[in-house]
């Protein structure tokens, strides 16, 4: 008997009552059907859930997770089936609300312009909130804020300035500010946070399910989800084909089910591709991150494939944006090697792209997809001048064009419909494939990836790491960020850890693994003294670079506790004046 059928077998006793053939539980979905077009997202969708538990919803990117979660939260009306919370049924987004549904979807939903408090309290005022004066807002947020974020956030900062994982708190917060909810639903949640961040939210979870509340989480991470969760449920093609106890909760029955293969779900033991060539392809000299931090000199060879992390918000993103032109240095050059075997300065994302390099945001939303433009349009677009004939006024070739759409479609396994549909149509985890593929197809010298793998499925991520060798392989080089640790195994033969604008330490080869780069990332690695990241080591100043990054520590906590001071300054009358504790970390 299959892992997938005695699974299913058993959860069809657990969840469906035969003799009445209804699905029992605080909260069910029975029989739930959701069709866009021709397009059948939801095709028979069954299971249950208690108060009190975490419960997952996994499975592959098209599969329906994200529909399930707009259904559940009155978002998208049902065509057939029925969705019950203690015996309602959510049918709008305000209904939903006051039924106690809080809902945080995938795509990270904020007003740019507007403050983090009004981001925050945004349509609260004939709620949980209304009597609360702005003063007493900005209070709250300023706490709910620093609890969930780790430090000081100032409230009056607008959207626009702040990080993808700051505007993605920002959401987080909104559920957790409301005082009657009984259901979390958190779609892709942790895809923007990264490992310190998502225990963080981990943490606020366990809590809300010891007070009772259900909790839902839509997500590709298997290995998060396998810690977190208390019960899942696997969907593939728009159906559920099983639900797995916490007992039966791994990467094995979780993969297997997922894809519908007997896999055994374990990691890569495999050592990553080491570098058959001395040739520097990319190259920084004195990079300045930040106006205040350590320079960083880099080079990368060509058929390499060098990894970044460190925690968010520590300049790891700043850095591969300078790299890739979409960002400008605080000082330092930029450099890449041309097709006359000269380094060529650049400093623009236009330079970037004309000397080979191309960029793949893990912000698709506002660095990646062209929302108004089709799939295939976004596809290709890049590639019109390059595929033109009679130079650049000519004719384009959509007989080459079509080609390259529908390979790349293949090989990354993109569930897309029609293709003249807007990009917007497609799920998550699909477009962020769409701008994958769009990088492949231009055939860079250098790929620059800013976490490719957010919010795609693990058979998409093995298949992405399956190319990316094969891209290397025939001599070309990629730059791959990422705040899932487990990537970086099997795949980079080098890791550089970022801390304070800076790089802090650089491991390779066996030294790779996830409790060493954490290590790392937290401080509690010697460090590299130096900044100089290429093949060659350099002395090691333990207690310097130490030093400095406490004193960098107890900076931070200065400008947070000054901040603090400000605001009662310009705030603060004859009353007496409410203190805002201030959290050390």
């Amino acid at each position: 008997m299959s892992a997938e059928k005695n699974i299913k077998d058993n959860t069809s006793k657990e969840v469906l009552s035969e003799k009445s053939n209804k699905i029992t539980g605080d909260i069910y979905v029975q029989d739930v059907h959701k069709y866009f077009g021709v397009t059948r997202a939801l095709n028979g969708v069954n299971f249950n859930a208690n108060f009190g538990e975490i419960h997952a919803i996994v499975g592959g990117n098209g599969c329906g997770k994200s529909t399930l979660a707009k259904v559940m939260s009155g978002v998208l009306p049902i065509d057939k089936g029925k969705v019950s919370v203690l015996g309602h049924t959510p049918t709008s987004p305000v209904m939903a609300r006051n039924m106690g549904i809080a809902t945080v979807f995938q795509e990270v939903m904020i007003a740019e312009e507007a403050s983090v408090v009004d981001n925050l309290f945004v349509g609260s005022d004939d709620f949980w909130y209304k009597n609360l004066t702005q003063r007493e807002k900005v209070l709250k947020a300023q706490e709910i804020m620093e609890d969930l974020v780790g430090e000081y956030v100032d409230p009056y900062t607008q959207a626009f300035n702040l990080s993808l994982p700051i505007k993605a708190w920002i959401t987080i917060a909104r559920a957790f500010l409301r005082e009657n909810t009984k259901v979390l639903i958190l779609d892709e949640s942790s895809a923007a946070l990264d490992f310190d961040s998502t225990e963080r939210l981990f943490k606020k979870m366990r809590e809300l399910r010891d007070k009772g509340v259900a909790v839902f989480i839509v997500t590709h991470r298997i290995a998060e989800l396998v810690r977190i969760s208390d019960k899942a449920t696997v969907m593939r093609d728009g159906k559920d084909v099983g639900v797995l106890e916490k007992k039966d909760l791994n990467e094995k029955n979780l993969i297997g089910l997922m894809t519908g293969r007997t896999e055994s779900g374990e990691k890569s033991k495999s050592f990553a591709l080491q570098t058959k060539t001395d040739k520097v392809v990319m190259r920084a000299e004195n990079l300045v991150v930040w106006p205040d931090s350590k320079p960083v000199n880099f080079e990368v060879k060509r058929g390499e494939i060098v990894g970044v992390t460190g925690l968010d918000g520590n300049g790891q993103d700043d850095f591969v944006k300078i790299l890739a032109g979409v960002q400008e240095s605080n000082g330092g050059t930029t450099e890449i090697l041309d097709s006359n075997e000269n380094f060529l300065k650049y400093n623009s994302l236009e330079s970037a792209k004309n000397n080979g390099i191309s960029f793949v945001s893990g912000d698709r939303k506002k660095e990646g997809i062209l929302p108004n433009l089709s799939i295939y349009e976004n596809l290709v677009v890049p590639l019109y001048k390059k595929t033109s004939r009679a130079g650049f006024l000519g004719f384009v070739d959509w007989m080459e064009l079509n080609g390259i759409f529908e390979w790349e479609v293949e090989r990354l396994s993109i569930k897309t419909g029609p293709r003249d549909n807007l990009i917007g149509s497609l799920s998550g985890g699909n477009q962020q494939k769409v701008m994958i593929a769009r990088s492949f197809a231009q055939h860079p010298k250098v790929l620059i990836l800013n976490d490719p793998a957010r919010g795609i499925d693990v058979s998409t991520k093995r298949d992405l790491y399956i190319h990316l060798r094969n891209y290397v392989e025939e001599g070309n080089t990629v730059v791959f960020l990422s705040s899932e640790l487990e990537e970086f195994i099997g795949l980079c033969p080098k890791v550089i850890v970022f801390r304070n604008g800076t790089v802090f330490d650089i491991f390779e080869n066996e030294k790779i693994n996830a409790d060493t780069l954490l290590e790392g990332m937290f401080g509690q690695t010697a460090g590299i003294g130096e900044t100089f990241i290429s093949s060659k080591s350099n002395d090691t100043n333990i207690e310097s670079t130490l030093s400095k990054n406490l004193k960098n520590e107890s900076n931070k906590q200065n400008k947070k506790i000054v901040k603090v001071i400000d605001f009662e300054k310009e705030n603060s009358s004859n009353k007496t004046i409410n203190k805002i504790k201030v959290k050390t970390f």
